[in-house]
């Protein structure tokens, strides 16, 4: 009984067996009759520009300050009164215009005083003189007589200069700023009245490192920019270098003027500004939308024979729209601005025809 067992499960195995061995057959047959080879990749659609060759200018960028040509902040020398203020805020004077006059009547009638005794001492001296020729005068009363008309002459001259103190005077021509003081106030020395600004010409003061001196000479054309005016750029050149560079900062203090014709600059304006240090003729330009960045390394896509290649290039100055390639790259390769992020490396590529801008 026990061997019939044992038969019986070795005929089921058997069959078993034959079963899935039919069936093997069957599905790989079935499998490699229907498989067919993966069809190729389609082309990536593109628009592809070549590599360019020209002129770029290297700038180099950062913040200055606007000042006035010349500032200055009007205080009075002496006390007084004010008399009469012929200014009004924010007009334009010319160097010399009185500004502000401070009473001057008691100065005036001591002036007048002085003058009379020196006149008086003057005809006595000349007198004395005369006298002296017949010795009818000592020598000392002479003497005496030509220093109390000196003295009176050199205190003319004193009161004359505290009387032009009591009328405040522009020092140079520009613009008065906002009023301090009022008709009829006392003021002392030192008291601010107004403030002066020649602001015809803007001085830009800004700061350059040191790795750039070399590249900056009186001169160099300067472009300015102020968010007061967006789109605005206003050009001056370099007046001045300093003779030093900071120990702390390691840069010169630079000052470049600026016509400011139309006054619509301000002493004090926080400003951008642009110098043009270097010119470099033939260099490798592409647009800006062809660069790939990938951290801080930059790639292009190059096209040969209707594939993509990656290729790594170095940067250098940025222009308008443009990026100049230091090296990777060669005038007149073509390069990949339309399509990036669909391509790969080895990509096959159809180039489009480049798009036109619609017809006004």
């Amino acid at each position: 009984m026990k061997t019939v067992s044992q038969l019986a499960i070795i005929a089921v195995l058997g069959a078993v067996g034959a079963g899935a061995w039919y069936y093997k057959d069957h599905w790989l047959s079935g499998t490699s009759a229907n498989t067919q080879p993966a069809a190729p990749a389609p082309a990536v659609l593109v628009e592809v520009t070549p590599a360019r060759s020209g002129t770029v200018t290297e700038r180099f960028e950062a913040v200055a300050t606007a000042l006035a040509n010349e500032s200055v902040t009007i205080t009075s020398k002496v006390a007084g009164i004010v008399e009469r203020i012929n200014i009004a805020e924010g007009q334009r004077v010319k160097a010399g215009d009185v500004l502000v006059q401070l009473d001057d009547k008691e100065t005036a009638a001591e002036l007048e005083a002085q003058r009379a005794l020196t006149t008086a001492a003057k005809l006595a001296y000349d007198r004395a003189l005369k006298l002296q020729e017949n010795q009818n005068v000592a020598q000392a009363r002479v003497e005496e007589l030509l220093s109390t008309w000196k003295n009176g002459e050199a205190r003319i001259r004193i009161i004359q200069a505290r009387l032009a103190d009591l009328k405040i005077t522009a020092p140079f021509a520009g613009k008065v700023g906002l009023r301090r003081v009022s008709v009829g106030a006392l003021i002392q020395p030192g008291t601010v009245i107004t403030t002066l600004d020649d602001v015809d010409t803007i001085r830009l003061k800004f700061s350059v490192p040191e790795t750039i001196l070399a590249h900056v000479k009186v001169g160099l054309e300067v472009e300015a920019t102020s968010n007061s005016y967006p789109g605005r750029v206003f050009k001056g050149k370099v007046s001045s270098i300093d003779s030093r560079v900071d120990q702390i900062t390691r840069a010169a203090e630079i000052r470049a003027d600026i016509p400011n014709p139309e006054d619509v600059l301000k002493p004090g304006m926080f400003m951008s500004y642009r110098l043009a240090l270097a010119r470099r003729e033939n260099a490798v330009l592409v647009p800006e939308e062809s660069l790939l960045a990938e951290g801080t390394r930059q790639f292009v896509f190059v096209i040969t024979d209707g594939r993509a290649a990656k290729r790594e290039v170095k940067i250098g100055d940025r222009g308008a729209g443009e990026v100049e390639i230091v090296s990777g790259l060669k005038p007149g390769e073509n390069v990949v601005v339309a399509g990036i992020q669909k391509v790969r490396n080895g990509s096959a590529v159809r180039i489009a025809e480049p798009s036109k801008p619609p017809q006004g």
